[in-house]
This record gives C-alpha cells, sequence and structure tokens, in this order.
C-alpha cells in the first residue's frame, strides 16, 4: 500500500531519519514508538504528503486516500456540529452529480454500440459501487452513529461548533476522517481529550476498519489493544516489530542487551588485536602481520548499542500530615450551570488512606466534584473536609495555569517555605529539569515538561488528601508509570479522575461514575468497572432504537436479560441504601459512646456516671447497639457482593 524507500530527513544538518525503509501493507495496525523528538509525528506528516523527505521516496497507489488526524489543527466554524461532520461526505456530492450526468447522457444517447456509450455503463456500475462502500444511502445514521460513538449527544448535533472546546472539535474533526473511510488512518494522539467510554469504542471502531491504521498515542492499553505492529524509532533508524507495544517493550530489551553483549565481544577482539598490533609493529619481520591486524581493525564495523531514552522521573509524595479518619464527606451534593442540572444528590465518604476514581463520559460532572471538593465553585448540598486535612489540589489545567513568564526554578522557589526550599533544585532534577533547563521560561516549554513542573508543585507540602483532574495529560508512558508508583506508595488519601485505563488499573479500590445526573459507586477497579460499562452498552444497544424510523424493534420481545439486569439494579440500589444508613447509624452509636468514653476517663466525672445506675445501663446498651449495628453492616456488605 505505502512504500517508505530510503528516507532521509534532514534538519538544519542534523539526520532525524537516515536511510530508513518499511511498508505499510493492507489491515496494518501499527504503532509509532520512539522517545520524544524522535520523529514520529514527522513520519506522520510525510506519509500523509504535508512533508516531502530530504532524499528518498514515500510511494502509494493512484486514487489512495489517506485520513490523518494531526494534535494540532485549525477548525472551522460557522456550522452547527451535523453539519460540519457532514461536510465529510464531500466525495458522495461530486458522485452524486457525476451520477445524474451520466445517467442523463444513457437515457438520451442511442449508440448503443458504441464504446463511448459502454464507457458509460462502465462509469456507472463504478460509481454505484463507490457509493455503496462509503455508505452513501445512510449518511445521516452515519454520522449520527459515529457522533454519539464520540460522546456527542443528539442535542448537540444542533449547536455551533465554536460553543466547544478545542477537545470537542477535534472529535470533529476524527468523526469527518472516519466517514470519509480512507484507505489508511494516520492518528496522532487520537485519544487525547477522549473519555473512557469514546476511547473503547474508538478501539472497537479500529478494530472492525476496513483500511490500514498507523497511531501515536501514550495510552498503553489503547496502543495494546489496537496495534499488532510496533516500528520504532531510534537513532534515526527504524526497528519493525510484529507485535503490540507491551510485547514490543521486551523484545527491545532483548535486543539492546544482545547489542551490549555483541559490543563487548568486539571490544574484546578489538583490545586484543591492538596489543598484537602494539607488539610486532616495531619487528621487521613481523611488520606485514602487524600491517594485516591494522587492515582488519579499519574493516571491522563497529557494533553500535542503541541510545535508549532512560531519562524518568523519580520521586515520591512526602509522607502526609495526620487527619481525621473521615477525609471527605459528600451530601446531596449536587450543581446547577444556568439552566442546566450537571447532577444531583452526590452522597459518598471518603475515609484516611483510601483511593477513589471518579469516572463518566466528558461533560457529566467529574471535574465539577474536584472542584467543589477544592471550593473553587458553588453548589447545592454539604461537601465537607474532615479534621485537619491539607489537600493539594491538580487541576485539568494546571499545566496551562503556570505563569509563562517565570523560569521552571522560580515557579516552584516562590511557593517552598522552610527547609523545603533548600531541595529545589534536587525536586526539579527528579521530574527531569537539570542543569540549563531550571533557567528556562515556562512558555517555552512543551506539554509534557509543563506537567511534570505542575506535578512538582505537589512536593512542596505534605499533603494528606490530593485532589488529581487528570493528571496523566501530556505525560508520556513512562512518566505515567512513575506518578502511578508515587500515589500507589503514598500514604495519603487521593482522589483521582482519569480516563487512562492502564494507568487506573490497580490504583483505586472503588470508583463513582458520573452518569446522567446521577452518581454511583462501583466497588472494584477500572477492569470490573470496564466489564459493567460494556454490559451496560450492549443492554443499551438492545432496548434503545438508534434512529426515529427503526420503528418495529419496539414490537419485538425484550431479551429477559434485560429484566434480570433491572432486578439486579434495584436490589444492588435497596442494599446500598440499607449499607448507607447503617454507616450513619454505626456513626452515631460511637459519637455517643465516645461522650461516656470522654466522661470515665475524667476523674471529675467517673464517680457521678459509674453511681448513675439508669445512665450506665444505657452505655451498655449502646455497645451492644453498636455490636450488632456491625454486624447487620458486613451481612449487607457480604450480599452486596455476592
Amino acid at each position: 500500500m505505502i512504500s517508505v524507500n530510503a528516507v532521509t530527513v534532514s534538519f538544519g544538518g542534523y539526520d532525524l531519519f537516515d536511510n530508513v525503509s518499511f511498508l505499510v501493507n493492507p489491515k496494518d495496525r501499527i504503532g509509532l514508538a520512539g522517545k520524544n523528538g524522535a520523529g514520529k509525528s514527522t513520519m506522520l506528516k510525510l506519509l500523509s504528503g504535508l512533508q516531502n523527505p530530504t532524499k528518498g521516496e514515500i510511494s502509494k497507489p493512484n486514487d489512495f486516500r489517506i485520513g490523518y488526524l494531526p494534535q494540532d489543527m485549525i477548525h472551522q466554524h460557522g456550522r452547527t456540529v451535523f453539519e460540519e461532520t457532514a461536510t465529510a461526505f464531500e466525495e458522495i456530492q461530486k458522485l452524486e452529480a457525476r451520477l445524474d450526468v451520466v445517467t442523463h447522457e444513457l437515457e438520451t444517447r442511442t449508440d448503443y454500440e458504441s464504446d463511448a456509450y459502454m464507457n458509460l455503463i462502465t462509469e456507472l456500475t463504478d460509481i454505484n459501487t463507490r457509493m455503496d462502500i462509503i455508505g452513501a444511502g445512510n449518511r445521516e445514521e452515519e454520522i449520527e452513529k459515529i457522533l454519539k460513538g464520540l460522546g456527542f449527544e443528539r442535542t448537540d448535533f444542533h449547536r455551533q461548533t465554536a460553543e466547544f472546546s478545542g477537545g470537542w472539535r477535534m472529535r470533529i474533526e476524527l468523526a469527518k476522517i472516519l466517514l470519509q473511510k480512507p484507505d489508511i488512518l494516520l492518528l496522532d494522539e487520537p485519544t487525547n481529550h477522549l473519555d473512557i467510554e469514546s476511547i473503547q469504542w474508538l478501539e472497537e471502531t479500529m478494530q472492525t476498519f476496513s483500511g490500514s491504521v498507523m497511531l501515536i498515542s501514550h495510552d498503553r492499553q489503547f496502543l495494546d489493544n489496537v496495534t499488532t505492529r510496533t516500528i520504532e524509532i531510534s537513532s534515526q533508524k527504524i526497528y519493525d516489530y510484529k507485535t503490540n507495544y507491551s510485547r514490543y517493550l521486551v523484545l527491545r530489551q532483548e535486543r539492546k542487551e544482545q547489542q551490549e553483549n555483541a559490543a563487548k565481544n568486539q571490544q574484546k577482539v578489538i583490545d586484543q588485536t591492538e596489543a598484537l598490533i602494539d607488539k610486532y609493529r616495531a619487528k621487521a619481520s613481523k611488520a606485514a602481520f602487524a600491517q594485516s591486524l591494522i587492515k582488519k581493525l579499519d574493516r571491522m564495523d563497529i557494533v553500535e548499542v542503541d541510545e535508549g531514552d532512560t531519562a524518568a522521573m523519580a520521586f515520591r509524595f512526602p509522607p502526609p500530615a495526620l487527619s481525621g479518619k473521615i477525609v471527605v464527606t459528600v451530601e446531596n451534593a449536587g450543581k446547577v450551570y444556568g439552566s442546566k442540572r450537571i447532577f444531583k444528590d452526590a452522597n459518598f465518604i471518603l475515609a484516611k488512606g483510601e483511593k477513589i476514581a471518579l469516572v463518566g463520559r466528558n461533560g457529566e460532572g467529574k471535574s465539577t466534584m474536584m472542584k467543589m471538593i477544592a471550593q473553587q465553585v458553588d453548589f447545592d448540598g454539604t461537601v465537607q473536609l474532615g479534621h485537619n486535612v491539607m489537600m493539594g489540589y491538580f487541576a485539568q489545567d494546571q499545566a496551562e495555569k503556570l505563569d509563562p513568564n517565570k523560569t521552571v526554578f522560580e515557579t516552584i522557589d516562590e511557593l517552598a517555605v522552610g527547609d523545603v526550599r533548600k531541595q529545589v533544585r534536587t525536586m526539579l532534577g527528579s521530574f527531569l529539569f537539570g542543569g540549563e533547563d531550571i533557567d528556562k521560561k515556562v512558555r517555552v516549554l512543551s506539554g509534557g515538561e509543563r506537567g511534570r513542573l505542575a506535578l512538582c508543585k505537589l512536593l512542596l507540602q505534605p499533603y494528606n488528601l490530593l485532589v488529581l483532574d487528570e493528571p496523566t495529560n501530556h505525560l508520556d508512558i513512562r512518566s505515567k508509570e512513575v506518578l502511578k508508583k508515587a500515589i500507589l506508595a503514598y500514604e495519603g488519601t487521593a482522589i483521582i479522575v482519569s480516563h487512562d485505563r492502564d494507568f487506573l488499573a490497580d490504583l483505586t479500590e472503588k470508583m463513582y461514575e458520573f452518569r446522567n445526573g446521577e452518581v454511583r459507586e462501583h466497588l472494584g477497579g477500572i477492569v470490573e468497572f470496564m466489564e459493567k460499562l460494556k454490559m451496560y452498552r450492549l443492554t443499551e444497544m438492545n432496548t434503545k432504537s438508534p434512529f426515529v424510523k427503526a420503528k418495529v424493534e419496539v414490537k419485538e420481545e425484550k431479551p429477559k436479560v434485560d429484566t434480570q439486569a433491572d432486578e439486579r439494579a434495584k436490589e444492588m440500589k435497596l442494599i446500598n441504601s440499607q449499607i448507607a444508613k447503617s454507616e450513619k447509624e454505626i456513626e452515631r452509636l460511637d459519637a455517643e459512646i465516645k461522650l461516656f468514653d470522654d466522661k470515665l476517663s475524667d476523674p471529675s466525672q467517673y464517680q457521678a456516671v459509674v453511681n448513675d445506675k439508669e445512665a450506665f445501663a444505657k452505655y451498655e446498651a449502646l455497645k451492644k447497639q453498636l455490636e450488632t449495628e456491625m454486624q447487620n453492616w458486613e451481612a449487607f456488605q457480604a450480599k452486596l457482593e455476592n
């Protein structure tokens, strides 16, 4: 399909690629790997035709269609979401116009036996075939299917594109590319700004896509689920692995070890040869032998060990200050923006040391809840921090909020107090800001560098509650792994919003899903949640008609599994309600018992309490009630798990 032949790309005397060659075959699923600056995005631009190589050539078949999604793009305005997405069918509109011309000619011509007439019939067949392939007959259904898969609601279809953020406008561009059904998709960070459901939908779409795919992504699970081939760009060369990203990492390490062993063995041979040359060079009878050894060394191809990008963040969050057992209490909380209610009646309690994740589609209120906990927006209900809670808040746009006119060092130094100021350079070094980097202005930093600098600010205080809203934005895969390990080792409490499934895996004990204005608790991690989500989507697809015209589906008998799922949901809701009531009762009993305990521990009140038989009997009764209620709570939890 695409042939890259001896391509070299040079910038200012530096070779980004040096004589690289490879083929992109039909139905390939390729992930591009390599350190930042290796040339991954440049390779996509070369294949898309937006950039030309310095040497070599890139060959493609005639009429080969390419769909290219860059990281940054210029968005068009003045249309609704639906209208802008419909521009993807420009080819269909041209085909329809040509079809009218051909049909009219066939109707009016009478030279049935001529070559020209036969050519028109052939063209008519070709046009109809092509229109069938690109779905000309069901344009509106295709547009709706793609837009909904990418997270848009029907109410969004008639809104102006200018009303949406850059992330949502990127989704519109992705929708247009998918609707054009190109022969190859070139995607540069396609999961940026997508929520978990949209990423999962995109995965499924990529797996069934009829053409080839080449992509760049920092989402490890997305790469593993989509790609079956990995092309690494390293030291101006190309290394081709017929496997996904995780397996590629293993094979790359094996390759590097082989190179290192080969280099060591070769160096031994070189050392021995040089010793012989030195030994026999001065002897007339052995001069010819010494010269032959010198020529042997000159002809030897030196084994090169690839320079790996081993630089990685290395940090731990400082030991947290002591806090109360209850860190965050949310009761009947909700948020309204203008006439739109985002969510209501959110209820949960976060205990000391817990790590939870907030998940759900974009726009359902996850970041809003984080702002409510950080007391940055008004809201309904109660959101209360516990005793002695010190909160470190990382906002979704934290990296963009950094002062662009300050240096890296000034950004951290101005917030550091006490002994921490002596460690600023060390801290910055642990986030890969060393040497002259600390004197760079923030405005010249890359997105990844800004993300690391914003994270560094969380180390300046012994926070016992971390509120992290999309902390992995702009971070590469290795940096995400370091951050994940730091959170796992963190002894405090954490609330995390992330759409990166690999990052969330084994990181949190439970999740709260924001969906359709409600907040629901899910016990377990992201893997269990994704399984539930997949089942929910299948059930939704079976029970809801995607288009108005498909009314026949209403007459079909509903699968029994739907009824069972409804009953199951009602039962779980009842159990959760019982657990919540039990927890409140335990809290009340515990508080009353504590009052008695305080009196009994006070020498001035001890005798009076003991002598008051009625009060002492109440104290004993409270303890029995607490024991019984604890047993009830355990029984409810066991029932919920079953």
